[in-house]
């Protein structure tokens, strides 16, 4: 496959930026639910937005809001169960029209997608009209809204998306980056959270045009190796490619977290809960044909309080009772009595595996013991054929 010049100033890219997904996809499914304030949340009472619709967002609703505090602020509130199929074939079905458009796409999570145009316009006069021509295709097969940001790189095009929101169209040129950058408060840049955003505007740094004319020594001293980002970030510049589908790199980790029915400091729930969210952790890294080294346990506690130990294996794993021993091992060690709010289990140092078994006997028989529940579970559902200690029936 050609090489793509990251480097070339002619780079076309776009960001195509789904609106509100999951709500969207709601809406659209329950047409009950158009125009109406919604959030996708998982189930209630003890959950989270996930997900919130453009009418709920009027409210001051966000993702990571509490359902308490979402349904305390729009008493009308309208919360569906979260579908992850559901929205994964939507996300497929987008990715399919995108593709007709552009071979060179990454997609950069469940919503949301780069497309490289520069070598390429499919007839269209302009690359706005690329753009104009995939959000109609989008809206008309699946009758969800998107946003699109054209710029020169995947930073600019991306930032532009975000400012067009929702249902808008952005294009930036080489020559007009430095104008918009000037205007746009350093919060907006891709990867500066909260805390980031504090400690640049200690430095008298409040948009981003201000961050592109700070020595470069002065931000490394400040913030280390990603000092030199920031510098580029504040410039416009990024040299990252496209990564088409198929060429992406190893995920840099799995995880699955859950929020309890109620609080509770019962070791046996706690163990039973860790064991499930292993075995589900497991399972991802199997299909994926990944091992990884390093678990982490993340544990909230009823006040809201919330602790993440980490231990690394000397050697790969991908079995969900290897994961459940490190991470009850960590539990162990973090020895706080206080009643559990959530817990989460993740894997992370990853690198690939062939689907060879091991060589010797108990290895073996334990890969094709892991292989024979997966291939149930996959056909009849999760947690079909499982462990006993899953099952314990209360005291």
């Amino acid at each position: 496959m050609r090489e793509l010049n990251v480097r070339n100033e002619n780079r076309v890219i776009l960001h195509v930026d789904m609106d509100a997904f999951f709500a969207s996809v709601e809406q659209q499914r329950n047409p009950k639910l158009r125009g109406r304030p919604v959030a996708v949340c998982g189930k209630p009472p003890r959950t989270v937005v996930v997900s919130a619709s453009y009418e709920a967002r009027s409210f001051g609703i966000q993702a990571n809001m509490s359902f308490f505090e979402a349904r305390r602020r729009c008493p009308g509130l309208r919360c569906v169960e979260g579908n992850l199929p559901r929205y994964t074939t939507a996300s497929l079905r987008v990715m399919c029209i995108l593709k007709e458009y552009c071979p060179h796409i990454e997609m950069a999570s469940i919503d949301e997608a780069f497309l490289d145009m520069t070598h390429s316009r499919l007839g269209f006069e302009s690359h706005r009209g690329t753009a104009e021509a995939i959000k109609k295709r989008i809206f008309e097969e699946l009758g969800l809204t998107c946003s699109v940001g054209v710029g020169p790189n995947k930073l600019i095009a991306k930032l532009a998306s975000s400012q067009g929101k929702p249902d808008g169209l952005i294009v930036l040129s080489a020559t007009e980056v430095p104008h918009y950058l000037d205007n746009l408060p350093i919060g907006e840049l891709w990867g500066i959270g909260p805390k980031r955003e504090e400690a640049l505007r200690s430095l008298g740094i409040q948009y981003c045009g201000d961050l592109g004319r700070v020595p470069a020594n002065l931000l490394k001293k400040r913030f280390g190796f990603f000092g030199e980002r920031l510098r580029q970030m504040g410039l416009g510049i990024d040299e990252t490619p496209v990564i088409p589908l198929g060429q992406e790199a190893y995920p840099k980790s799995f995880g699955h977290f859950v929020t309890l029915p109620e609080d509770t400091d019962d070791t046996r729930v706690i163990s039973g809960l860790l064991l499930r969210l292993s075995e589900q952790v497991g399972r991802r890294l199997r299909r994926n044909r990944l091992r990884g080294r390093r678990v982490t346990l993340t544990v909230r506690f009823s006040d809201f309080s919330t602790v993440s130990r980490q231990k690394t294996f000397a050697d790969t794993l991908n079995s969900g009772k290897e994961i459940y021993r490190l991470a009850l091992r960590i539990w162990d060690s973090i020895g706080d009595k206080r009643p559990v709010r959530l817990l989460g289990v993740r894997v992370s140092n990853l690198e690939g595996t062939s689907t060879q078994f091991p060589l010797f006997s108990w290895p073996k028989k334990s890969a094709a013991l892991w292989e024979a529940m997966d291939r149930v579970n996959d056909k009849y559902g999760d947690f079909t054929l499982t462990w006993g200690s899953l099952h314990v029936p209360p005291r």
